[in-house]
């Protein structure tokens, strides 16, 4: 079983800067890709960011150049930094971790509040 753990989020207005960080741990053989993505009230849960072991990231066409997803292969957390934040980006953000080994599961943190105030 994996733990996904999100910290961070809150309170921001616009133009202000927020950061996120999210921690798995528990049994797996590699964590391949970790990311965020989110969701905001009647919308679909959409793609933020995404990462590799291998460094590889991926992004959303509305948070790029904005935002910046790294991670710590050490630590098994990714991060996701977001600059020039604008009230489009309130969201519930989740964490995604992908497992790898015997298998591929995917793996979900609860979520955390991001409110951007104009």
């Amino acid at each position: 079983q994996v733990q996904v753990e999100e910290s961070g989020g809150g309170l921001v207005q616009a133009g202000g800067s927020l950061g996120l960080s999210c921690a798995a741990s528990g049994t797996f053989i590699r964590i391949n890709v970790m990311g965020w993505y989110r969701q905001a009230p009647g919308k679909e849960r959409e793609l933020v960011a995404t990462i590799t072991s291998g460094g590889w990231t991926n992004y959303g066409d509305s948070v790029r150049g904005r935002f910046t997803i790294s991670r710590d292969n050490a630590k098994n957390t990714v991060y996701l930094q977001m600059n020039s934040l604008k009230p489009e980006d309130t969201a519930v953000y989740y964490c995604r971790v992908e497992t790898t080994g015997y298998g591929t599961y995917d793996y979900w943190g609860q979520g955390t509040q991001v409110t951007v105030s104009s």
